[in-house]
């Protein structure tokens, strides 16, 4: 067991320290730190009325909203552990995510109460863990920063999602290590458009109460609306992925962001050059980011001023992190000689939940093996070549072809399934499928049939029948061929 590292409970400690500070606003309403406190007091002694103690595992499954706030909050003050869900995935989707992370309730908006496929007595609104109404006797007034924060879904290359553990060392010294890099200024406030349940969303909630930062919470992305906020709200920084930010350039049209703005954090893949053209002519600074779930947000970021010059570049690792790149043969490549990419740092998680075997195959004397293919060049900028070799990035949501496959593989008219992405105007990239028929099916039947096994944007964008699948000597499947089978 790691020896406990102890620090104050984050928000207490924060709504001492500046209590009256805005924590987070919406267009409707706005909670200081000391407010924030106190309501996600109440909540947490509903958490403890209905059963919950120190360990438990907690399903949330709820939308961008200042009630989200508490209710994680509250989690964290009982001891227990969020999981969180996303809310575009179908309803046998969150049921596998609660069973696999031995969730003992789940909390959920009311869009969402009905949909979720578990006993009455194992699902509850925030509002009914409000009506439970009385502080706790007691609460966590320090975290351990070795305990597990947040369990966090990303889907695997078998097909079945893991649960990634990130702690909350993992979050401090991802706060920690973006703050050496972006610079904190006492006047920031951070926009999120992005889910709370990303890992891009989340990241920004802590770094709320780490920093003494207000953050200014959007339920949904909408280019106008951002644009809007930015201009008359004294936004300093965005996080955003390139269809975001591709939107809210057309929008802008020939307005300039005023100076109070900082920092546009652009995840989800290297920005594309007539992108990145169009900011530099409207002065807008793009940090462009590497990361991922499993580092607890980002892990090397590309300031501005070398965003031509290192077009398609990732940047330099934040400060607390490493990077090399591994060869075949398991050493380190030469300068410019394409590998894996391994991470080591204190914001890598600290493993898959329940999954050893996984965890063991990735976490290597202390490094993350990625499996994305990358090189680093003279000065040591890194260069993302491909994201995991068969993920699908659409809108910046990962998309894994083997998740997809195995849903399909399960309609009987399927012999053979094979997913690629295809380019897509809007999204970046898109699913697609390929078929062997076991016997005749149509395009419909399988678009029908997937839709109501997996979230939207995962359902294939139609379907090509082939008579075979190209693959290897070993038989295994060569997606990166697929797209050549497609009339």
């Amino acid at each position: 067991m790691p020896e406990q590292v102890m620090m104050p409970n984050w928000l207490m400690q924060r709504a001492y320290l500046t209590p009256d500070r805005t924590a987070v606003e919406t267009k409707e309403e706005s909670i200081s730190f000391k407010n924030l406190h106190h309501e996600a007091l109440y909540r947490a002694g509903g958490l403890k009325k209905l059963g919950v103690s120190k360990g438990d595992h907690i399903a949330v499954l709820m939308g961008n909203s200042i009630e989200m706030v508490k209710m994680l909050h509250a989690i964290f003050y009982t001891g227990a552990t969020a999981v969180l869900l996303n809310t575009r995935l179908s309803k046998e989707e969150w049921l596998y995510q609660i069973q696999d992370s031995r969730s003992i309730m789940t909390i959920a908006d009311h869009a969402y109460f009905d949909k979720l496929l578990v006993e009455k007595s194992q699902k509850w609104t925030a509002g009914d863990v409000f009506m439970q109404g009385e502080k706790p006797a007691s609460y966590l007034q320090e975290f351990d920063l070795n305990d597990t924060a947040v369990i966090m879904y990303t889907s695997g290359t078998t097909g079945k999602p893991k649960g990634v553990m990130q702690t909350f060392g993992n979050h401090y010294w991802s706060a920690a290590g973006s703050a050496l890099n972006l610079g904190l200024h006492s006047e920031d406030k951070w926009l999120a458009a992005v889910p709370l349940f990303h890992i891009s969303g989340l990241s920004i909630l802590f770094r709320s109460v780490i920093y003494g930062m207000t953050i200014q919470l959007h339920q949904r992305f909408d280019a106008e609306v951002i644009n809007q906020s930015i201009m008359e709200d004294r936004i300093s920084i965005i996080s955003v992925v390139g269809t975001m930010l591709a939107s809210m350039l057309d929008e802008l049209e020939g307005r300039q962001y005023p100076n109070t703005f900082r920092c546009m954090l652009l995840g989800g893949g290297p920005a594309p050059a007539p992108l990145l053209n169009g900011c530099r002519d409207k002065g807008i600074p793009v940090f462009q980011t590497y990361g991922m779930t499993e580092t607890s947000s980002q892990f090397a970021t590309l300031s501005t001023e070398d965003a031509f010059k290192k077009l398609g570049s990732a940047g330099k690792p934040l400060f607390p992190c490493q990077i090399k790149i591994i060869g075949e043969d398991g050493t380190e490549t030469d300068t410019g000689t394409p590998g894996e990419i391994t991470v080591k740092g204190p914001n890598v998680m600290k493993g898959y939940w329940n999954k050893e075997e996984e965890t063991n195959k990735v976490l290597k004397d202390g490094w993350l093996h990625t499996g994305d293919i990358g090189r680093m060049d003279e000065e040591g900028f890194l260069y993302v070549l491909d994201r995991r070799s068969d993920l699908i990035i659409s809108g910046g949501e990962n998309i894994y072809p083997a998740e997809i496959e195995s849903i399909l593989l399960e309609h009987p008219a399927v012999k053979e399934a094979g997913v690629a992405g295809i380019p897509d105007e809007k999204w970046g990239q898109v699913p697609y499928g390929f078929i062997v028929e076991a016997e005749p099916v149509s395009e419909e039947e399988l678009i029908r049939y997937s839709t109501g096994k997996l979230a939207k944007y995962k359902v294939p964008k139609g379907f090509a029948f082939v008579h075979e699948l190209p693959r290897n000597a070993s038989r295994k499947l060569q997606r990166h061929l697929l797209k050549e089978l497609k009339q």
